[in-house]
């Protein structure tokens, strides 16, 4: 099997060490790419310190930020174009054992799948987001794989995600569901619910003042996501792939005297990320 693994690392100097000891980078079919993307930490350094100077492991220090460019830039420019299955992943999760074996090994018992997802394995909410990928067969960022056909396909078409899309998962799940088509295209059984493959993330701690830090950010850039989605399930609605912006926030002067807060607690990160789509518009 030839396999590639991308590692999407973002400021995460501290973390992407037990990311890397977690994975199988002796693995000769194999090769492992850390996507180090608009870090101005030490991210790219402890990645190299971590492969072992693995010829396989390759680490690229990109200077723009963002996970859907560098998730483009990842498919479009870094793969070979002959993978079996490719796997994405982020650089503060740490994988289970047996988990890449897992989803490249379901993806081919399953021709018909484009995607795997990988279960969360910690968190207070582990076991029911677990039943709600097995139920609605959704995508998390922090450890699914594509098969190489669908890649493929997505090279061939030259299909790329808005620039500043928040969080590639949903969408790259609504690609998979559709087989790069539109809303009345969904089929459930196009993406796998994975069992055998699981991640675990650092958990958010009043011990750790840097998780909650981490998380309040979070919480923004999920509302940020909450409206941003609802742009995208329009177009995937109405006109499918072909349809999707460059970037967002060409698209935010529409749409924003349609978006209300949500009420409390949300509603104060929605606040925050509407004057944020505000701040977009106002700088283009």
């Amino acid at each position: 099997m030839n396999v590639a693994v991308g590692i999407f690392a973002h400021q995460e100097e501290r973390r992407i060490g037990l990311c890397l000891a977690s994975l199988p980078l002796d693995r000769a079919d194999t090769v492992f790419h850390v996507l180090v993307n608009g870090s101005s930490d030490h991210t790219a350094a402890r990645a190299r310190e971590a492969s072992g100077g693995r010829a396989h492991v390759i680490v690229h220090d990109l200077a723009a930020g963002g996970k859907a460019r560098t998730w483009n830039h990842f498919v479009h420019h870094l793969l070979g174009g002959g993978e079996d299955a490719v796997v994405f992943m982020d650089g503060d999760a740490e994988i289970e054992a047996g988990s890449i074996d897992a989803l490249v090994s379901d993806l081919a018992a399953q021709p018909e799948a484009n995607a795997a997802a990988g279960m969360p394995m910690n968190g207070r909410s582990a076991q029911s987001y677990r039943q709600r990928l097995r139920e609605e067969r959704g995508l998390f960022g922090d450890l699914y794989a594509l098969s190489g056909r669908f890649v493929a396909a997505i090279r061939s078409t030259r299909l790329r995600l808005p620039e500043d899309l928040i969080g590639d998962d949903g969408l790259v799940a609504a690609w998979a569901h559709t087989d790069l088509g539109c809303d009345a295209d969904w089929r459930r059984e196009r993406i796998l619910a994975c069992e055998e493959a699981g991640f675990r993330c650092e958990p958010v701690s009043l011990l750790r003042p840097s998780t909650l830090r981490m998380q309040y950010r979070r919480m923004i850039n999920y509302s940020v996501r909450f409206y941003q989605n609802r742009i995208v399930s329009d177009i995937m609605a109405r006109e499918g792939v072909s349809g999707l912006p460059g970037r967002m926030d060409s698209l935010y002067a529409q749409w924003l005297p349609q978006f209300r807060p949500r009420s409390l607690p949300t509603g104060w990160f929605d606040r925050k990320a509407l004057a944020r789509m505000r701040d977009s518009v106002r700088n283009m």
